[in-house]
């Protein structure tokens, strides 16, 4: 029996692998980088052990320190959650050769399947050798791991070289290896994958299946379980493909087989050898919980004669510190606050106070709703996440509301495609109006010890905040009977709530300040200095930094006096193991370059000057 287990990944997984662990009596061991010392996964586990290294974003790929921090521990187990080294064969064959029980498939069918390319072969499926105009578009893919890193779609044949080499270099950052195949792109595909689990005794589930349709940047951002408007001669199907995959490698554990649906065909993609982000739907409509069953499996223990019938609907929201309208650029900075509603599960590595760094996935939580049908699901995630309180860096969240109340979404319509065709629509900023009046009222409240009211009429007092990118300007007034402002009724209004009465309806606004940031609602403003500072001057065609990060590489012979055409690639940074393109502006030739290699950066760090050419 399995009585202490260490988890080799940190954020929400750990916490969540911990959970389970603490149900079921079994201690926790945490690892973490100089930079989670203080994560919430570190602090909620039994004990904790610091991987030693200079590069946090590289820690929790060292195989050899987490094997030695097991051993001094005394744990029984590993558990590698998912990413990093979940599907890493060396790795579990380092923790079973160290006497410790891997949570996990054997090694073999890990190598089997962890290799992208070896599981097409063995699913009869042979990746494309060379590529022509008559193959696009065609998908560039790492052969291991996941999460959307070391993927590119490729529409023309002279992208190709550039997007093998910065696919190559995003997987070696994120996995440890730099192997990358490429596939015919599937359009207008739905993503869809089955849910396997196996013992040890030759029992093999299907545990349902579930759609993950709504992708950026080939990342998933919305879950469901089970998948919609499947008819059951592709259900079959995909059961079939999913059985025949897991029996051909000796599949043991919990593992997903993923596929695109399209047309009513069906495409194998992979099979991911490890627990999945989204398995919270399926433990939700099965009652199962898949961790609970990885450990039991492991400990040897049988599964019964067959899953759980499905109950009802789930739907997942994953909530990014992202801001989807900027090419999703990662955000960071101070988490103040984060709370959901107790109707919806959350499952999270961070809590209020906690800081967002720039060396991890920029995943917050994931917020899942449960119900007796899929529409009532749906409609009971989107309220969850619009009514939550999150007060820090900007977040998907409005995004998320939005995708879950869209048409094609509602009518299960969506395809992988999904944000390609409605991204704009989904971001377009919609902020309340009333927010910025809220904001001052309730910093006119908490700033005067007196109420501020005069017996002489006095001029309107003016708040400037910027909100959604845009400057306004509020106007209010101190009377005998409180704060007053033109065309509202000023209900109520202290330092945490105004209620204003607006054409005889009630809107309450519940307010938070931290600094310059202030919080109304679910609309975030900043607010502005009295007299505002000079406007800095910079050079037309200035490129800066749009985030934390580090230039992992400059242009092939990128000098300054380079002539270069608007839109060419300059240099890439990388940021919560993502590669993010810096283009060039307009067209002419490169008078500054500040970036090199290696440099770390903040955002808005001047990176190059591109003056423009007549």
């Amino acid at each position: 029996m399995i009585t202490s287990l260490l988890i080799a990944n940190r954020g929400e997984i750990a916490c969540r692998i911990a959970r389970t662990c603490s149900e079921l009596g079994i201690r926790t061991v945490a690892v973490h980088s100089d930079a989670d010392e203080d994560a919430l996964h570190a602090r909620v586990a039994d004990a904790a052990v610091r991987l030693p290294g200079s590069a946090p974003a590289d820690t929790y790929l060292r195989g050899d320190l987490i094997v030695k921090a097991a051993l001094a521990a005394g744990a029984d187990a590993v558990h590698p959650g998912y990413g990093f080294l979940s599907e890493n064969a060396g790795f579990a064959r380092a923790v079973r050769d160290a006497g410790l029980v891997w949570i996990g498939p054997p090694p073999e069918a890990i190598e089997a399947m962890s290799s992208k390319t070896r599981a097409k072969e063995l699913m009869g499926i042979e990746p494309l050798r060379e590529v022509t105009e008559a193959d696009l578009p065609v998908l560039v893919k790492a052969a291991a791991g996941g999460g959307g890193r070391g993927m590119r779609v490729v529409r023309d044949l002279a992208d190709l070289d550039a997007e093998l080499a910065a696919a190559r270099a995003e997987a070696a950052s994120a996995f440890g290896e730099g192997e990358v195949f490429v596939e015919r792109y599937v359009e207008g595909g739905r993503h869809v994958e089955v849910q396997v689990l196996a013992d040890t005794h030759g029992t093999l589930w299907v545990v349902g299946t579930r759609d993950c349709s709504l992708q950026r940047r080939h990342q998933k951002v919305i879950e469901e379980a089970p998948a919609p408007r499947l008819d059951s001669g592709v259900t079959g199907e995909l059961y079939h493909l999913a059985i025949r995959a897991a029996r051909a490698v000796g599949y043991v554990g919990a593992g997903t087989v993923e596929f695109l649906v399209a047309d009513d065909r069906v495409h194998f993609l992979e099979m991911n050898t490890r627990l999945q982000v989204e398995h919270p739907v399926t433990e939700a409509v099965s009652g199962i919980d898949l961790v609970a069953e990885q450990i039991r499996v492991a400990e040897g223990h049988a599964l019964g004669d067959g899953p759980p019938a499905e109950r009802g609907h789930a739907v997942e929201a994953r909530l990014y510190a992202e801001d989807p309208a900027q090419d999703w650029a990662p955000q960071t900075g101070r988490l103040h606050r984060l709370a959901v509603p107790d109707s919806v599960r959350l499952d999270t590595g961070y809590t209020d106070g906690d800081d967002i760094g720039v060396h991890y996935d920029p995943l917050l939580a994931k917020v899942v709703a449960h119900a007796p049908t899929r529409a009532e699901a749906v409609r009971k995630l989107a309220s969850a996440l619009e009514r939550a309180v999150i007060h820090g860096p900007v977040t998907n969240r409005d995004l998320l509301v939005r995708s879950l109340r869209h048409e094609e979404f509602a009518q299960a319509r969506m395809d992988t495609g999904f944000y390609d065709r409605h991204l704009p629509e989904l971001t377009a900023p919609a902020p309340d109006p009333y927010a910025p009046l809220a904001a001052a009222l309730a910093d006119a409240h908490g700033r005067s010890r007196f109420g501020g009211w005069r017996n002489l009429p006095s001029q309107p007092q003016v708040k400037r905040y910027t909100m959604a990118g845009e400057e306004h300007e509020v106007r209010y007034r101190h009377t005998r009977d409180g704060l007053a402002a033109d065309g509202v009724h000023v209900v109520h209004a202290d330092a945490g709530l105004v209620i204003l009465d607006v054409d005889g309806v009630r809107r309450r606004y519940e307010v938070s300040r931290y600094g310059d940031r202030v919080h109304v609602g679910a609309t975030a403003l900043t607010a502005l200095p009295r007299f505002p500072a000079p406007t800095a001057q910079h050079a037309p065609g200035s490129l800066f930094a749009p985030m934390p990060g580090t230039v992992v590489r400059v242009a092939e012979n990128l000098t300054e006096g380079t002539e270069v055409e608007a839109g060419r690639p300059l240099l890439w940074l990388e940021a919560m193991k993502m590669q993010h393109e810096i283009t060039a502006p307009v067209t002419g030739v490169v008078s500054t370059l500040r970036a090199a290699p290696g440099q770390q950066v903040e955002p808005g760090t001047l990176l190059a000057v591109v003056e423009e050419t007549s």
